[in-house]
C-alpha cells in the first residue's frame, strides 16, 4: 500500500507547538495550497491542510516558521474520527510531516526593513574607480588570456 503526501504551500498561522505527557514535542499548522487552474470566475482557488509535526521537526517548525512562510511538506495522510460535545461525529484528513523543508531564505526581509549602510560605506561605493564593474554601460575591455574558461 501507498500513502504518500507530497506538496508545497504557505503557512496559514503561526505554528502551535505543544508536548506530550512522555515529553515529545508536536505541531500543529495549516497550509494553503493554489491549485493549479482557475474556477469560472477566473480566480485560483486554495486547499487548506492541516499538518503535524513530531519531535525536532517539530520543533524547528515552531522556531523558525511563521504564517505566510513557503514549506514543502513529504509525509503521509492520515484520517481520524472523533465525536464533538453536542454528539456529531466529525471525520477529518491530516497530513503527518516526515520532512519538512523550508523553502524561502532564512530572515527573508523586504528592502525597507534591511540596514542602511553607514555613510563612509556609501562613498567608498560612489567611488566609481573603486568598483571594476562600473562602467556606465560601455563594454569591458577584457583579453582573452584574462577569462578563465
Amino acid at each position: 500500500m501507498i500513502n504518500r503526501f507530497v506538496g508545497a504551500g504557505r503557512l496559514t498561522k503561526d505554528p502551535e507547538l505543544r508536548y506530550t505527557q512522555n515529553g515529545v514535542a508536536v505541531a500543529n499548522f495549516g497550509i494553503a495550497i493554489n491549485r493549479p487552474f482557475t474556477n469560472q470566475q477566473g480566480e485560483r482557488e486554495a486547499d487548506f491542510l492541516n499538518v503535524t509535526a513530531w519531535r525536532k521537526q517539530a520543533e524547528n517548525v515552531a522556531n523558525y516558521l511563521k504564517k505566510g512562510a513557503l514549506v514543502g511538506i513529504d509525509g503521509r495522510l492520515q484520517s481520524r474520527t472523533f465525536e464533538t460535545q453536542d454528539g456529531s461525529k466529525r471525520f477529518v484528513v491530516g497530513i503527518q510531516a516526515e520532512s519538512v523543508q523550508f523553502l524561502e531564505p532564512k530572515g527573508n526581509k523586504s528592502q525597507n526593513e534591511q540596514k542602511q549602510p553607514q555613510q563612509d560605506e556609501r562613498s567608498s561605493q560612489d567611488d566609481k574607480s573603486a568598483d571594476p564593474f562600473a562602467n556606465d554601460g560601455q563594454p569591458i575591455n577584457i583579453s582573452d588570456d584574462d577569462l578563465p574558461f
